[in-house]
């Protein structure tokens, strides 16, 4: 049930554009729109995948976030050179809490940050030497890595490095594949182009590779996880349910991925992708190439949990179909007992999201099982195929908003009044310092994880003790907080 109707959410969006001057204002109106579960095509109502407008606090990031700190970044057995400046492979190095099994800096390598550490010099005389003697380097002291990627920043395509060339030279001498990503920075309109990029080097050097390798023995029930990224360990979690039907997961990249796994997808039954935004460009290759079928999938929330499970075991035979009824009915009892001690706590509060990827709406049913209701979502980089599953899972005339502005945003949640904001880092303190309650979703706020019945579980946990804390009673938000006539009288009346 919405908590606005259309006109006034119309009213809403007009009200916030006011202050932008008139060029600005047609621009960010279409990126502004209610929500009509009934259109079939998104783009009948909001715009997205857009340059955004200059001179407002956008959230996005670049291309090569895209392609080194999600699709990429996350290959365990693989060495990822940040090749540029040291700082963009530092803050891209760990902060999306990929786990992984292994033994860090021996097999392993995915919280290391590997950089080229690019200085004037370099920038000026050109850096394929230095890329050269780095991954000489890297085999005489890293000699059980599988391989190596080359994430170009924005210095690499300004000044025109070869690292093809490179790359090409380095693969002979090491007999491993060193692969080169043209993922610079600058590149396209956010890190969705990022995602495009990485999945196009995987197809051009890695998915073939054994095409002609009969030695690995296939079944019936074989599957590919793609696009879990493993955040606070949600791979896990989702892989123990499809296990447990029955289904043999070959393949689970990019978190706690491996190359050898990656190069074994296109033999798998099917591919299971969690994030389609990112991983969307190689499962419809594997199955152009090589007619592997694909399939989106939600494990956020019993509701959705038991949706998918039904779905993916209808492409296999009753055995499958029979054993995915018996995963859901083993957990009936642990998540009832879930909703039965947190959806009283939680019954009825509102929740506004801006994340990426997928989570803007795969994470609505889980807060929906809970009682909650996701008054106004959007995403940071996504396309109109994504808002074109979104408006579906989404209340009539409720909010959507795409690569919102910081002014945007926090003219909607003061509008809108919501318990909880569920968004990333860069929000966070800002809505918390407004005395409003706040997940962090990107990275599941060092918690998780959220996803399979496990998951759902800290899930509704996290969203408890965030919204009932009992900070927020020492804490207002800008709408409770009293004008200030208003806070005078009661003073003067105790006086």
């Amino acid at each position: 049930m919405a908590t606005m109707t259309r006109d006034e959410t119309q009213a809403l969006i007009q009200e916030v554009l006011e202050v932008y001057p008139e060029k600005a204002k047609k621009d960010r109106a279409k990126h502004l729109a209610v929500n009509d579960p009934s259109v079939e095509q998104s783009k009948k109502c909001i715009t997205s995948n857009r340059k955004s407008q200059p001179g407002v606090m956008t959230i996005r990031g670049c291309a090569y976030a895209g392609s080194k700190g999600v699709v990429w970044g996350p290959i365990k057995d693989m060495i990822h050179i940040s090749h540029g400046p040291v700082g963009c492979g530092q803050y891209s190095r760990a902060g999306r809490r990929n786990y992984y099994t292994g033994m860090t800096g021996v097999n392993t390598f995915g919280t290391m940050n590997f950089t080229s550490d690019f200085q004037e010099k370099d920038i000026v005389f050109g850096g394929d030497k230095k890329l050269a003697k780095m991954l000489d380097e890297i085999e005489q002291l890293f000699p059980l890595s599988k391989g190596v990627s080359v994430q170009s920043e924005c210095p690499i395509g300004l000044i025109g490095d070869d690292i093809e060339s490179v790359s090409k030279q380095k693969t002979k001498e090491h007999n491993k594949p060193i692969i080169p990503v043209r993922c610079e920075g600058f590149r396209g309109v956010s890190q969705s182009l990022g995602h495009h990029i990485a999945n196009d080097s995987i197809r051009d050097h890695v998915v073939h590779n054994r095409d002609n390798d009969t030695s690995f023995e296939t079944t019936p029930y074989d599957v590919a996880i793609i696009g879990d990224y493993n955040i606070g360990g949600d791979a896990w979690s989702s892989r123990i349910l499809l296990e447990e039907m029955g289904l043999r997961v070959v393949a689970q990249w990019s978190g706690d991925g491996t190359l050898s796994e990656m190069e074994l997808t296109p033999k798998v039954k099917l591919n299971l992708i969690h994030c389609y935004r990112s991983m969307n460009y190689i499962s419809r290759h594997m199955e152009e190439r090589y007619g592997v079928p694909w399939m989106e999938y939600n494990l956020f929330g019993p509701t959705k949990i038991a949706e998918s499970l039904r779905k993916i075991a209808e492409f296999f035979d009753e055995t499958i179909q029979a054993n995915a009824e018996k995963v859901i009915a083993k957990y009936q009892a642990e998540y009832d007992a879930v909703i039965a001690k947190y959806r009283p706590r939680l019954e009825g509060k509102k929740v506004m999201l801006y994340v990426g990827g997928l989570r803007p709406r795969h994470i609505i049913g889980a807060y929906e099982d809970l009682g909650m209701e996701v008054v106004g979502t959007g995403y940071e980089f996504a396309h109109n195929d994504d808002y074109d599953r979104t408006v579906k899972e989404m209340g009539d005339s409720t909010l959507l908003y795409d690569d919102v502005t910081g002014y945007e945003f926090e003219e909607f949640t003061k509008a809108l009044k919501p318990d909880l904001v569920g968004s990333g880092i860069k929000e966070k303190y800002i809505f918390q310092k407004m005395g409003i309650p706040f997940r962090q979703m990107h990275s599941w706020d060092y918690s998780g994880p959220y996803h399979g019945y496990d998951g759902f579980a800290i899930f509704a946990r996290d969203m408890d003790m965030t919204i009932n804390n009992p900070c927020w009673n020492s804490m207002k938000a800008p709408w409770l907080k009293p004008a200030e006539g208003e806070a005078e009288a009661p003073m003067a009346a105790r006086a």
